[in-house]
C-alpha cells in the first residue's frame, strides 16, 4: 500500500471509532451511515494487514496495532488541519478565525471561563470557541494529538514542542470551618496546615500536588475528594480543611455561616496559569495575541503578570472575608 491509498476521512472514522468505542455512535459523529463507516474501517484494516479493532455485540477496543494507528493518525490529522488553517488565514495575517478548541484544567476552567467569555467573543469576533475541560496530562495529550488547539494549565509542565506563555499567578487560600481554630485570629502559615484535617484532590491532579507542596505535607496526607466542590462541600460539614485557588473561593462571605476562606499573610503559596499551543501551530501569532487578552484580562482575584522582560502591573486583589 503506498501513501495515495490512504484516505484522511478514513483516518477520521478510525479515531471516531476508537474514542467513541462504538461503531453506531461514530457513524453519527461522522455523519455517514454505520455500515459506510465499516465497509471504509474494513478496507482500511486490509490495506495496512491490521486489525485494528476487537469487535464483539457489546463492545470495541483497540488492538494494540489500532492504537499505534490511532496515535499516528491523529498525528496526521492535526497536521491537515493546521495545512487548512494556513491556507485560510495566510502566513503571518496574525488573526485568529475559525473555530479552535481551548481546554483548561478542570480546577481552573468553571471559575475562568464565566469571567472572560464576553470579552473572549468581544476581542475576537470571527472566533468559534469550543471549550473543555480535564486533567493536566489529558490535556495535554489533547493538545499534541491536535484534539485541542490551546489549553490553560499550571506551571510547570513538560513543554517539549509546545509554546507557553505565563498568564498571572493565582493564590491559594486557607478554607476551613467556621468554628476551626484557624477560622479566626492570626493568619496561619501553609506549614501549619500539614496534618489528618489536610483535604486534598485525589492522585493525578496537579492541584494535589502543589498543595502537598506548599503545606510541606507527605503524599498521602489528609482525605481525597474528586473536585474542588467535593473539597468545598466536605469542608463545609466541618470534615477538615484545603487549600483552594482564588477563583474557586467565594467572593463573599458564605451565607450559610459555614465556612471561612481566609489569606495568608505572608509567604502566600500560588500557582501559575499559563497558555500552552503546539509550537508547530500556524496561527502562532494569533495565539499569542489570545495569552496577551488573558494576561490583560487576570481576574481580580490574581496577581497579573507583564510580558517577558516587562513588570508586571500591579492591582488591588480585593478583600477575602475572615
Amino acid at each position: 500500500m503506498n501513501v495515495s491509498g490512504l484516505s484522511l476521512r478514513d483516518l477520521e472514522y478510525v479515531v471516531a471509532v476508537a474514542e467513541e468505542g462504538h461503531f453506531g455512535r461514530a457513524a453519527e459523529r461522522c455523519a455517514v451511515s454505520q455500515p459506510t463507516l465499516s465497509v471504509q474501517v474494513r478496507k482500511l484494516e486490509e490495506s495496512l494487514g491490521l486489525v485494528l479493532f476487537e469487535r464483539s455485540n457489546r463492545r470495541v477496543l483497540l488492538t494494540p496495532s489500532g492504537q499505534a494507528v490511532v496515535r499516528q493518525a491523529r498525528a496526521v490529522l492535526a497536521e491537515a488541519r493546521a495545512l487548512l488553517l494556513l491556507a485560510r488565514e495566510g502566513a503571518g495575517s496574525g488573526g485568529l478565525h475559525g473555530r479552535l478548541v481551548l481546554a483548561a484544567i478542570q480546577t481552573l476552567g468553571p471559575y475562568l471561563f464565566p469571567r472572560v467569555l464576553r470579552g473572549l467573543r468581544q476581542a475576537f469576533p470571527h472566533l468559534a470557541l469550543s471549550l473543555s475541560e480535564g486533567r493536566t496530562a489529558e490535556i495535554l495529550d489533547s493538545l499534541r494529538e491536535g484534539r485541542a488547539d490551546a489549553a490553560l494549565i499550571s506551571l510547570p509542565i513538560p513543554d517539549s514542542g509546545l509554546t507557553v506563555a505565563p498568564l498571572f499567578d493565582e493564590p491559594f487560600l486557607l478554607a476551613c470551618p467556621a468554628e476551626h481554630a484557624f477560622a479566626s485570629g492570626a493568619a496561619p502559615r501553609p506549614g501549619d496546615l500539614a496534618g489528618p484535617d489536610l483535604l486534598l484532590l485525589d492522585e493525578g491532579n496537579c492541584l494535589r500536588d502543589q498543595a502537598v507542596a506548599a503545606c510541606g505535607a507527605g503524599p498521602a496526607s489528609g482525605r481525597h475528594a474528586t473536585s474542588l466542590e467535593t473539597l468545598r462541600s466536605m469542608v463545609a460539614a466541618g470534615a477538615g480543611y484545603t487549600l483552594l485557588p482564588a477563583l474557586a473561593a467565594p467572593s463573599g462571605p458564605d451565607p450559610t455561616g459555614l465556612t471561612v476562606c481566609r489569606r495568608f499573610e505572608a509567604e502566600s503559596p500560588s500557582r501559575t496559569i499559563a497558555l500552552a499551543w503546539r509550537a508547530s501551530d500556524p496561527r502562532a501569532e494569533g495565539l499569542a495575541g489570545l495569552a496577551g487578552f488573558f494576561r490583560q484580562h487576570a481576574p481580580h482575584a490574581t496577581l497579573p503578570r507583564g510580558q517577558p522582560g516587562e513588570a508586571a502591573p500591579r492591582r488591588d486583589t480585593g478583600p477575602i472575608p475572615v
